[in-house]
């Protein structure tokens, strides 16, 4: 059993369908970027801040996970859009090229937070104008890091990936598993 530190829908399904049972845990931080930080160093810092925050909250001695994800595209973070002009214009960027999505992981156990940093490369194919607007219309992507849900309606947008789907979704999936299974001795969870 772990405490999970998100009010993601797709992080608890990802966990359920990997079996891992959680009691979900509400964090309420400031994901404000500081300073010059590369985007590696923000990702964790946001997932510990959560994990850290949550595991404040908590009597039991259960692992705490929090998670962050967010989009990179030429060196820029692309975060969720503010309306419709902010998506329009990160899925104009997105149209054709290579991104990177960067998912950061941190179970904090027995006091001490473990940070994990996983980077997948997505490249879309062209997006014309029209079908970007259609896929704001849909509502899907109001609330998603770089304006996009690959495991919705955006999926038709992916040309490649390179690296972890479950971690462009909101989770690595194998990297949580691993990372819970050795902090907690390999008990069952």
């Amino acid at each position: 059993m772990i405490y999970l530190a998100s009010a993601s829908p797709r992080r608890r399904e990802l966990l359920t369908q990997i079996g891992i049972e959680f009691e979900l845990l509400k964090v309420d931080v400031d994901e404000s970027r500081l300073g010059e930080e590369s985007p590696d160093v923000h990702v964790a810092r946001l997932a510990q801040l959560k994990a850290t925050t949550a595991a404040d909250l908590v009597q039991k001695p259960w692992p705490v996970l929090g998670s962050d994800t967010i989009v990179v595209s030429e060196g820029e973070i692309l975060g969720k859009p503010a309306d419709k002009a902010a998506a329009i214009s990160t899925l104009q960027k997105l149209s054709g090229k290579t991104h990177q999505v960067k998912t950061a992981i941190c179970v904090v156990f027995n006091g001490k937070p473990h940070t994990e940093v996983v980077t997948t490369q997505v490249t879309f194919r062209e997006l014309s104008l029209s079908e970007i607007e259609q896929y704001w219309a849909s509502g899907e992507p109001a609330d998603k890091a770089g304006s996009y849900g690959i495991q919705g309606i955006a999926g038709k947008f992916v040309k490649t990936i390179n690296g972890s789907y479950s971690s462009v979704v909101g989770l690595p999936l194998m990297e949580t598993e691993r990372l819970i299974h050795q902090l907690s001795g390999n008990q069952a969870i």
